[in-house]
């Protein structure tokens, strides 16, 4: 496998010569100058916003592009090129003098985010990618090709949507992945219902029966009784839907979208900027020779997109030249089911739902558990020599729901596998998905929605501004990052996600994190799906599940917060129990885990409280004993963290004064 991918990597390059990113045309359509209300950014003074669409045009027989899942379908314009087009903002400089040379890319969450400024002088930039969310003004997005046979008849294949927890008094609901509504559906082959499956499960352990062609229908009922108006995009049900079931709909879809342009979309503009002077109208580039470096992150969903846009070469550009300098993809597990026919690339590692299928961990490592070949995500990258140094950062909660697990210790669950010298990792103990709110309170938040305890407040956002600092100076300057710091099997850190393994205390009515992580199941998609690439063909829906591979997760103290990586201040200095998994309060999933959501158990505040509830954690009061003490305790945590470079002088001295100003211990006046 490695001996073929280095001679497809050594014929790109030899084609290559003459060949640049493929961005035909860049129109300004908006410049706000200077933006953010005029304020000056540090060093950089004054920034200002440039926002508009690029076009592009993709060679389908460049082995840079053949990856592209149905690339060959899509159709062609005079040049036997094919086509799409998408949003960019970026935020630069109104001085470019006072740039820093990094361009500074953000990858697009659900089309989400906005440019920002910054204190360093970086360029910021989003740019549209998802070519299955609808063009709205407030997103980035990008459009992209259906493909089709030659003789203009439409491709198919089956798809499968699974709905829960349905509003009462409900009979038509929305095609389109969940629970990210607004997502464009995979539109039917045909409308008649014997040609479909809809099936229903009553309650987590009752066994799914059919519901009967008959009873449904892809229609709208909601000013119309059953059979309704027919309507691709809705399914109806007769009698409506019943609030505590599942369905499960599987149907054949037709006329898929070319999805895996998005990656060479985001290849093809980072090059265009970072070299070329104008577009193919002359316009120029603007940031034509201003640009030495380039560095990307995504968090979650555009997360998993940096993963995979690694992983299928895409970090080589047409010319062959490295496209990210450095990357960190961050609380993201999995790799994006995103090039394969009728992908969605808004999943979340729900139920039957793709992204863990393939290679999951950076170096080379034989896949044990599942029985495949040796490779890791860097294969391609490593034969063209465009690795970028890697940041890779998560949370408690990636263990728990986005099966972290195999990145760390493959399939099998047996040993480490050991990081490349251009990758980092860093674990935040104890945090919800993407961190809490942070603060020194002693009140417990409310709990998420659809959860049971309260929300987790351990916050991630002060350690990672302190990363990112620490990855530019790795990429500009050379300068050695912190080493990585994460639970590892040979430190005897990991365990099976069972109470007794991990070492959870029994606090007097906490829930049991017994059987709450989301299993790791090895899925039969069919044999036309490439597992290692997460691309391809997808034949079998609902997928059957051949295993489920054995997940660890972090072990924890005496007071049950996690051990190992890198813990924030307030981790450092805790308030409560800070967990990577909360518990669902009500619905068709009630008592499992609350999926993007962690929780929090809050100490008592006295020696008498703690005595009186039973609860083993030692109080606030037995703890720190004074607010005084517990400022001081926070500064003590706040220096040992900037000296490790994990905290930023200017958020050390603001959680000093949080602490100062709490309500930690603090007299009543």
């Amino acid at each position: 496998m490695l001996n073929r991918i280095g001679l497809a990597a050594t014929a790109i390059l030899i084609c290559a010569a003459g060949v640049q990113a493929r961005v035909t045309r860049i129109v300004v359509e908006h410049r706000e100058s200077p933006a953010f209300g005029g304020q000056s950014f540090g060093k950089a003074g004054q920034y200002e916003v440039l926002s508009g669409h690029f076009f592009g045009e993709i060679d389908p027989q460049d082995l840079h592009n053949s990856i592209i899942m149905d690339i060959q379908f899509a159709p062609r314009n005079a040049r036997g090129k094919v086509e799409y087009s998408a949003t960019f903002a970026l935020s630069k400089p109104i001085d470019m003098s006072k740039s820093n040379g990094v361009l500074y890319y953000t990858v697009s969450n659900r089309g989400r985010g906005a440019p920002v400024a910054s204190n360093d002088g970086r360029v910021n930039l989003l740019s549209g990618w998802q070519g299955d969310l609808p063009q709205r003004p407030d997103a980035q997005t990008i459009v992209v090709p259906v493909a089709r046979k030659s003789d203009g008849s439409p491709l198919t294949g089956p798809v499968l949507e699974r709905l829960i927890d349905i509003p009462p008094n409900t009979t038509t609901v929305d095609l389109g992945p969940t629970p990210y509504v607004g997502l464009t559906y995979q539109r039917p082959l045909t409308l008649d219902t014997a040609k479909a499956s809809l099936m229903r499960r009553s309650s987590q352990n009752a066994p799914a029966a059919a519901v009967a062609s008959g009873d449904w229908a892809f229609a709208d009922c909601s000013t119309k009784p059953f059979p309704g108006a027919p309507d691709p995009s809705k399914l109806c049900l007769k009698g409506g839907f019943d609030p505590g079931s599942e369905y499960v709909l599987v149907y054949t879809a037709k006329d898929p979208l070319v999805l895996g342009i998005g990656f060479a979309a985001t290849r093809d503009l980072n090059s265009f900027l970072r070299h070329a002077a104008q577009d193919e109208t002359g316009t120029p580039n603007p940031l034509a020779g201003q640009l030495k470096w380039v560095i990307s992150r995504g968090d979650s969903q555009s997360g998993n997109f940096i993963r995979s846009y690694i992983h299928l070469g895409f970090n080589q550009d047409e010319a062959g030249r490295i496209v990210w300098d450095g990357a960190n993809p961050h609380i993201a597990a999995r790799q994006l089911a995103l090039n394969f026919r009728f992908a969605v690339g808004g999943g979340y590692a729900a139920m039957y739902q793709p992204g863990s299928e393939g290679v999951l961990w950076w170096s080379d490592y034989p896949d044990q558990g599942r029985r495949r070949p040796t490779a890791g995500l860097l294969d391609r990258c490593r034969a063209s020599n465009t690795c970028p140094k890697i940041f890779e950062t998560f949370g408690a909660l990636e263990f728990w729901f986005l099966r972290e697990s195999p990145d760390l210790v493959g399939t099998d669950a047996k040993s480490d596998i050991p990081l490349p010298p251009n990758v980092r990792r860093y674990f935040f103990p104890g945090t919800t998905h993407g961190g809490g709110r942070g603060g020194f309170s002693t009140a417990a938040p409310r709990p998420p929605n659809g959860c049971v305890l309260p929300a987790n407040p351990n916050p991630e956002s002060d350690t990672m501004r302190a990363l990112t600092v620490a990855l530019i100076d790795w990429v500009t300057k050379g300068t050695e990052p912190p080493p990585s710091r994460y639970p590892r099997l040979d430190r005897r850190q990991l365990a099976p996600a069972a109470k007794a393994a991990i070492g959870f205390p029994n606090i007097p009515g906490a829930p049991s994190p017994d059987g709450l992580v989301n299993p790791v199941f090895d899925y039969d998609f069919g044999p036309d799906f490439n597992y290692r690439d997460e691309s391809g063909l997808i034949t079998k829906q609902p997928p059957s599940i051949r295993q489920v591979l054995p997940t660890l997760v972090p072990k924890v103290d005496a007071d049950g917060n996690d051990v190992a990586g890198v813990p924030s201040v307030l981790r450092q200095v805790p308030l409560g129990t800070y967990l990577g998994w909360n518990i669902t309060a009500a619905g068709f999933d009630k008592g499992k885990i609350c999926t993007l959501n962690g929780g929090y158990l809050p100490f008592a505040k006295t020696k008498a409280e703690r005595a009186a509830s039973g609860d083993p954690r030692p109080s606030l009061e037995e703890r720190y004993g004074t607010h005084e003490a517990y400022v001081d305790a926070v500064k003590t945590a706040a220096e040992k963290a900037v000296a490790e470079r994990f905290l930023l002088r200017a958020d050390a001295d603001r959680l000093v004064a949080e602490a100062a100003a709490s309500d930690v211990l603090a007299e009543k006046p």
